[in-house]
């Protein structure tokens, strides 16, 4: 087996040490998943970046967090999901969404269900939505930018689930109240 390193400042390639700082300013802490990201300097970077876009998307805290999570646990992300959880905590997301979310169950409200659908639909099929999918969506009331802002969101979470998944990144203390298993 191979063990990823938590790379801190000081042990982090020289090209990641001002990310981890980057990371450190923006979390308050240095996230597991960073640290082991700043391994290849050019991933991490380019995660940040996508969170960074993530959070400037047409899309509202709630239905941020419709897209983070449905794809977390369809990926059955240990580390990401209890992290999105505190981060929805902290975007002020009813705790009733973030719930439903965990469980995998329909969500109440008709319009981030049918996000939610749309979300499972396109990472379970690779991108493929057929029409219905589609006009579900556009009736719904999202329209093309939201559409391909999920693709972009998806980019993020294969990044960080991938990651976790292989290098079996250790859950942050701060998050470790929300623990998860699919």
């Amino acid at each position: 087996m191979t063990d990823f390193t938590l790379h801190d400042k000081s042990s982090a390639p020289e090209e990641s040490k001002s990310l981890l700082e980057k990371s450190e300013q923006a979390f308050g802490m240095i996230p597991n998943l960073h640290a082991v990201m700043a391994e290849a300097p050019t991933l991490l970077d380019g995660y940040q970046q996508l969170h960074e876009l993530a959070q400037k998307t047409s899309f509202n805290a709630d239905e941020l967090t419709v897209v983070w999570q449905t794809i977390n646990v369809e990926h059955a992300c240990h580390y990401c999901v209890p992290a999105h959880t505190g981060i929805a905590k902290s975007m002020n997301v009813d705790d009733a969404l973030i719930e439903a979310l965990r469980n995998d169950e329909k969500l109440t409200d008709e319009k981030l269900n049918t996000l939610k659908n749309t979300t499972l639909a396109l990472v379970r099929n690779r991108g493929h939505l057929d029409a219905s999918e589609k006009d579900a969506f556009f009736s719904a009331g999202y329209d093309k930018q939201n559409l391909l802002e999920i693709v972009l969101i998806l980019s993020q979470k294969v990044m960080s689930n991938y990651v976790n998944h292989f290098a079996e990144t250790p859950v942050d203390e701060s998050f470790k109240k929300f623990e998860w298993h699919k």
